[in-house]
């Protein structure tokens, strides 16, 4: 055994406070030797010390020791050194700094470390503080003796910190989000490492999907799907537990179904969090050996298995467990692990009603869109949706009269179902509108009085209704497309003009003044803007979502320009390259390349104003029908439909009178005047020798109507053709 023997006069230890008074006895005056007071006094206070102290030579060999630090034995580590009886992580630093306090430096006051003892099984932590112990004379240059080292074991102190650091990080990073996979992946950052080394969280299959979850306890066979996983790096590498390594995670997706007789099984069961024991020993992996087989692997020596109840339906299971040398779980950790799994359930179940209303708002949305691709007569279209959080976007195609078509996309912000409702009923509106062949401003004039009417039945619910508070907010582009004349006529209303790339790949922006928001207090009129574009020309309708952010829309102007691309092929390019955050939000997208009507489509004549131009046009009419290949019940029909037509124009109509026949999924009459008048269906009376003109037209035709431009008015008719009449046909004789 070494001793420390402290030559007199002096003893005194480096730091320490000096008494001040002419009543105290100070340090200098403190005999040493055997027999005298400072023996007594080191006596007294290694005897009667809580703290555990540690006497140690300039080599940091322990010389003396109490015995207050549990699971030191002094008599066993006498001679060695200080490190070797605490087993600390970091050796090396540790010695450093008392060998900074043994040159002077000063004393080392409250460092925490943290170490292992031999007797005593787990990681524990001590808190230090080391003082130097001088040798005769004083200052700097004074020879020390050695190190006196207060330690005190921490370890539950800390372990009490750290479950409440944990419970804190729980409620702090769980709940922020309305996604399952995110809350559960939160959940095990905020455990893991600092709480578990290893931790699995389980959600019932059906709950992720937004189902209900089911009352307790939970029926056997139920399936559990794992929703989010972690672990240490130290575990994952067969290290040590407990270093405080990063944690690697993973989201689930495998599926099983827990095996009675095993923890898993029996906490889902009664609904009562169990604290277990790892092991050889343990009674129930022959019960699931795949799982014993798992956890064995990890190194887990300590299983806290909790269900996750919310008000007495079980939404999933978590599973802790600490592996290598970390502390095994006690009865405080129970009831931490509890407290971190009721708010996990609380932010699940959160998320899991968020995801149903919004499976159900994008199924409505997805119901109220068009369901398939509609053949236009001269343009092909192509759309992109991403319904994300935002379902309240739409877009349409509409067939218009004289093979003109009307492109719209807008959106009405917000989520959930009622952002759903509201864009079907605008949809609904603006195809009727779209079908009495009003021009684009017209048709937006008219779709923003509705929006209005909306938002003042919305505003007049009862004030407990949680929809009264919510103001609604909405835009929309409409334009036609003309592809007799190649013009597009835009229109747009708190929305992003259209962009249009031409067939030599130049890019611009429609400009369009813009108009008000549908559902905005702003009463400006709107105003159109026509455009002549090239065949070939490329028309991007776009939500605001796909134009925010930097360098978006240069981006999507630049992929619409790439050559040899099909529609669907730049619109899933243009997708590709979306932020995450566009594509979790929602947009829509609407391509439109624009073509003509082929020459061997439609036939135009320019009639004369005279009472024998019907008879005329019925011959016209005739031979160019019967150069498509029709059969003859069709060509008598339109032979009085266009005689009918024409008559009504001679006599009520002005100059100039034009004809022009289109075949294409339909057979399209039409007959063109100068006058603004409409005509309108009325039913004859038996002794009425006229007025069944267009009596006669609606009953041959599908449908019929009138449309007005500067230039006068444009009356129409549309005939469903029989079989695959619209098919090859041979071209009219020269």
């Amino acid at each position: 055994m070494l001793v420390l023997r402290v030559p007199a006069p002096v003893l005194r230890c480096s730091g320490a406070p000096k008494p001040e008074g002419g009543g105290a006895v100070s340090d200098a005056e403190i005999p040493a030797g055997p027999g005298r007071p400072a023996e007594a006094v080191l006596a007294t206070l290694f005897a009667q010390s809580a703290v555990g102290l540690f006497v140690l030579d300039p080599q940091l060999r322990l010389v003396r020791a109490n015995t207050v630090v549990e699971g030191v034995e002094t008599g066993e580590y006498i001679g060695r050194r200080f490190t070797d009886a605490f087993r600390l992580d970091d050796p090396d630093g540790s010695e450093q700094l008392l060998k900074r306090v043994l040159a002077g430096e000063g004393p080392l006051r409250d460092h925490l470390v943290r170490g292992r003892l031999r007797r005593i099984p787990g990681d524990r932590q001590f808190l230090v503080s080391a003082y130097r112990i001088d040798g005769p004379g004083s200052g700097p240059d004074a020879s020390a003796l050695g190190v006196l080292a207060a330690v005190v074991d921490v370890t539950e102190r800390e372990r009490g910190r750290a479950r409440e650091a944990a419970l804190a990080a729980v409620r702090d990073a769980v709940g922020g989000s309305l996604d399952v996979a995110a809350t559960c992946r939160a959940f095990i950052d905020a455990l893991v490492p600092g709480f578990a080394d290893l931790a699995v969280i389980e959600v019932v299959d059906e709950v992720l999907r937004g189902a209900d979850p089911p009352v307790g306890p939970l029926p056997p066979e139920t399936p559990l799907r794992s929703a989010a996983s972690g672990r240490c790096d130290a575990v994952r590498d067969g290290a040590e537990a407990g270093s405080g390594a990063g944690v690697r995670w993973s989201t689930g997706g495998a599926t099983r179904r827990l095996p009675a007789r095993t923890p898993y099984a029996l906490a889902v069961a009664d609904l009562r969090a169990r604290r277990v024991a790892l092991g050889p020993d343990s009674p129930w992996p022959d019960t699931d050996p795949d799982e014993a087989h798992a956890v064995a692997e990890s190194g887990a020596h300590s299983l806290i298995v909790v269900p996750l109840t919310l008000r007495g339906a079980v939404l999933g299971l978590v599973s802790l467990y600490r592996c290598g040398a970390a502390e095994p779980f006690d009865d405080h950790d129970v009831s931490l692990a509890v407290s971190a799994c009721t708010r996990a359930a609380l932010g699940i179940d959160n998320a899991r009603r968020y995801e149903r209303e919004h499976v159900i708002a994008s199924t409505v949305q997805r119901r109220l869109l068009p369901q398939a691709e509609r053949r236009q007569a001269a343009v092909e279209t192509a759309h992109v949706l991403l319904s994300g959080r935002d379902s309240g976007c739409w877009f349409d195609t509409i067939a218009l009269s004289g093979a003109r078509t009307a492109l719209v996309v807008g959106g009405v912000a917000g989520e959930g179902l009622q952002s759903a409702i509201a864009m079907g009923q605008l949809r609904t509106v603006i195809q009727a509108l779209a079908g009495l062949d009003l021009e684009p401003e017209e048709v937006l004039a008219r779709l923003k009085d509705t929006a209005d009417r909306l938002a003042g039945e919305r505003a007049s619910l009862p004030p407990d209704d949680s929809l009264q508070g919510e103001s609604l907010s909405a835009g929309c582009v409409y334009g036609v497309y003309d592809p007799f004349n190649r013009t597009c006529t835009v229109a747009r209303a708190g929305h992003p003009a259209p962009l249009i790339v031409g067939p030599d790949g130049r890019a611009v922006a429609l400009d369009v003044p813009e108009g008000p928001g549908l559902f905005s207090a702003d009463s400006a009129l709107f105003a159109p803007a026509t455009v002549t574009l090239e065949e070939g020309s490329l028309l991007a309708f776009c939500t605001a979502e796909l134009l925010s952010g930097d360098g978006s829309a240069e981006h999507i102007t630049q992929t619409l320009a790439r050559p040899g691309r099909s529609l669907e092929q730049l619109g899933d390019d243009i997708v590709y390259a979306l932020p995450d955050d566009t594509r979790s939000a929602g947009a829509a997208l609407l391509l439109a390349r624009t073509g003509t009507i082929s020459d061997h489509r439609f036939a135009t004549w320019d009639l004369a104003q005279d009472r024998t131009t019907p008879a005329t046009a019925r011959v016209l009419v005739r031979d160019r029908l019967q150069g498509w290949g029709l059969d003859e019940d069709t060509v008598e029909a339109t032979e009085l439909i266009v005689s009918e037509l024409v008559t009504n124009a001679v006599r009520y109509g002005a100059p100039p009178l034009r004809l022009r026949l289109l075949l294409d999924s339909a057979l399209t009459c039409e007959v063109h005047d100068g006058s603004t008048s409409s005509p309108h269906l009325r039913h004859a009376r038996t002794v009425d020798e006229g007025g069944r003109g267009l009596f006669i037209v609606s009953r041959l035709a599908s449908h019929w109507g009138a449309r007005h431009g500067p230039d006068g008015k444009v009356l129409w008719t549309e005939q469903e053709l029989p079989g695959d009449a619209s098919g090859p046909f041979p071209p009219p004789p020269e």
